[in-house]
């Protein structure tokens, strides 16, 4: 109530404040809708650029662990490239340590040492050329045997008999290459911390080919951030790094070290792009030869907190934007609305018969002209009261001796039926005739109809023609045919026999006996195109020249027919419309029309 009330009191009659109200909440809504399609765009592009940043960062984690499964691959091909180390190996596999001992003693006093000869030595050589490396291990699975290196230069032989450790069941199962590493192997090998994983790759005999145990490699997981280093900065949320059972070996966060990270039913071994669920956005990379995935976490808060800033940059903004935009023409429009009223009260006292009252306005604007234009009225109004009775009793002077002069058409008609008539009772029918066609078609291009049609435009042609068929009897012959249903097409006055009457007075040859001209109308795609064409004098070709320019012409010219035909045709319906003329000396004319195929749109005054 207190709204209508205050709408009704202060903005109802009152148009200035009405337009202030409407344009302060368009401009108020425009402002704000503009604000907030900023707002979610920019909000949209912080999101995908986080997004963005931290899928670089996944693809470099990703490329540092692959890096490091090739090296392990790297270090096995390099065994088997030597025969002499391949050969230790699969000794150093398939026998007691004792026996591997006493089998490098005979190596070498038979001399055939060689670089790298020695199986320990070579994985001691690696851990030293590798810091990320932690642990070494290689397992026999003929004596279910660990045979464990570290940094420290310590080596430990571990027997897994399997009566007495679940080691060789571990080893046996088919694992992907990259993994959390198993407890009981790293405890069997004293290796306690979880932030490592493990690169497996089996051990194959170089001769036989067959499988005599496994190569483990243990990472320190806490280098892959390393391979941040150069994202950790504008890096929002958390990385994380799993095998295929879930096991987490690499948290960004370091809150997630050999815990699981449940693994979701259908999961592709792709990037599968971004998703957001329950608040959190995941990014999640898969490597199908490595078996581990890169996941990528940020929750909506974690990249709200990347575009804050721009948020309040933007409500700032808007909210400066809508107190200039209001305010500014708000004083603006109430100025006019005062020297508006000062107006109104001006032409209160002229109302009431005060012609004295003079409005002071100096400014130059639409308003100033108004009330200088009012005070200049105001100075002449009594003349011009004079002035304007006296041309009103002029002007019904004028009109009265106009309709006494206006010839009655009705008086022609019953003239030429009168004059019909007396041919008719003299016996000259043909003359009879010919005023009875000069008649009709009078009255057919007098007669005001309000929808004039091709029918109408048609038998105006008809009537002329057939005055100059009685006129040239046995000598000149029409045809006109048009399609039923195009005689209700809308079209011009006029539009047809201008050319029908320029043949008659330009093409036909009275010595001749068979001059003809036809008309014939018919459909074309969506318009109605009219052939006019006779077989009379033709037109020479500097003469056809000269016709088609001046029928592009705007000026006038002797060929006032044709032009004004097109001219019209073109100015009311566009330019695909208008007439074409294609003549030969001694051989006829044909000119083509091009009319729209409307229906009930010409009118009497097109």
């Amino acid at each position: 109530m207190a709204i209508g009330s205050i709408y009704r009191k202060y903005f109802k009659n009152n148009l200035f404040l009405k337009l202030i109200l409407l344009f302060s909440l368009i401009t108020i809504a425009t402002i704000i809708t503009f604000s907030y399609l900023m707002y979610r765009t920019a909000a949209q592009s912080a999101v995908r650029r986080e997004l963005d940043n931290q899928a670089r960062a996944m693809e470099s984690v990703n490329r540092y662990i692959s890096g490091k499964y090739e090296s392990v691959r790297a270090m096995m091909n390099d065994v088997y490239r030597s025969d002499t180390l391949s050969a230790n190996l699969s000794y150093f596999l398939l026998h007691s340590y004792d026996s591997y001992v006493k089998y490098q003693l005979d190596h070498y006093s038979a001399g055939n040492g060689g670089e790298f000869a020695s199986v320990t030595e070579y994985f001691f050589n690696r851990l030293d050329s590798d810091a990320d490396i932690r642990n070494i291990v290689l397992y026999s699975s003929e004596k279910q045997v660990l045979y464990a290196f570290d940094a420290n230069k310590r080596f430990k032989l571990v027997p897994t008999n399997a009566a007495r450790s679940y080691i060789p069941d571990v080893m046996a199962m088919e694992t992907r290459n990259v993994t959390a590493p198993n407890v009981w192997v790293s405890k069997a090998i004293g290796q306690s911390d979880p932030r490592v994983y493990t690169v497996r790759v089996p051990v194959n005999d170089k001769q036989t080919l067959k499988n005599i145990g496994q190569l483990l490699v243990y990472f320190d997981s806490e280098r892959i951030s390393n391979a941040l280093a150069g994202y950790k900065t504008d890096l929002k949320g958390t990385i994380v790094v799993r095998d295929a059972n879930g096991n987490v070996f690499y948290d960004s966060a370091g809150t997630r070290y050999g815990k699981k990270l449940e693994i979701a039913d259908g999961e592709p071994a792709a990037l599968d792009g971004r998703q957001l669920a329950n608040g959190v956005y995941t990014n999640r990379l898969s490597s199908g030869e490595g078996g581990y995935a890169v996941i990528g976490e940020a929750t909506r808060e974690e990249i709200a907190a990347s575009y804050k800033g721009t948020r309040n940059t933007i409500v700032l903004i808007c909210l400066i934007c809508i107190a200039v935009a209001t305010l500014i023409p708000s004083l603006f429009i109430m100025s006019f609305a005062r020297r508006t009223n000062e107006i109104i009260r001006f032409t209160r006292r002229i109302k009431n018969g005060d012609l004295k009252a003079r409005i002071d306005d100096t400014h130059e604007d639409e308003l100033g002209q108004i009330s200088r234009s009012f005070n200049a009225m105001l100075d002449e109004l009594n003349q011009y009261i004079d002035r304007v009775y006296k041309a009103e009793i002029k002007q019904k002077h004028a009109e009265l001796a106009a309709l006494q002069a206006r010839v009655n058409p009705h008086f022609l008609y019953n003239t030429l039926e009168v004059i019909r008539m007396r041919a008719f009772s003299q016996g000259d029918n043909d003359a009879a005739e010919m005023i009875y066609s000069l008649s009709m078609l009078f009255k057919n291009l007098v007669k005001q109809n309000r929808d004039y049609t091709l029918h109408h435009e048609l038998e105006a042609c008809r009537l002329y023609l057939e005055m100059f068929r009685i006129r040239y009897k046995n000598k000149f012959a029409y045809e006109i045919e048009c399609p039923p249903e195009l005689r209700s097409a809308a079209v011009m006055r006029l539009s047809l026999q201008p050319i029908v009457e320029n043949y008659i007075v330009h093409g036909m040859d009275p010595a001749r006996t068979d001059n003809r001209l036809s008309v014939r109308v018919m459909a074309d795609g969506g318009d109605i195109r009219a052939v006019i064409e006779d077989n009379g004098k033709g037109i020479e070709a500097a003469r056809l020249a000269e016709l088609k320019a001046l029928l592009k012409s705007a000026e006038e010219s002797e060929g006032f027919g044709l032009r004004s035909v097109h001219a019209r045709l073109n100015l009311v319906y566009g330019e695909p419309y208008g007439l074409d003329i294609e003549s030969e000396p001694g051989a006829g004319t044909t000119v083509t029309i091009r009319l729209p195929a409307s229906v009930g749109e010409a009118r009497e005054n097109a």
